[in-house]
């Protein structure tokens, strides 16, 4: 599974700049809608584009991986492993 760091990006921008940023902030500087960007926020799993991605990229000064990471999903892991039968065929 992805995860976005969309809350840490924000708190080190926060930092940097001495203020706090805000989603809303984010959003008016991209163009990603402010639901978009709650989204991705949100613990849980979210769908975006490399659109969306290339822009959060810019606002923030940092690469693809320090806006989000692979996390493997205990669930799906094991049936990718070599040598384990996939029983839900």
């Amino acid at each position: 599974m992805i995860r976005f760091r969309l809350r840490e990006r924000l708190a080190d921008h926060s930092y940097r700049l001495a203020r706090r940023v805000t989603l809303d902030e984010v959003a008016k500087a991209t163009g990603i809608h402010r639901a978009t960007l709650s989204k991705i926020a949100s613990p849980k799993p979210s769908v975006t584009s490399t659109d969306t991605l290339d822009k959060l990229c810019a606002f923030f000064g940092c690469s693809l991986g320090d806006l989000a990471e692979y996390t493997p999903d205990t669930s799906t892991a094991a049936a990718a492993q070599p040598g384990t039968v996939d029983t839900n065929s």
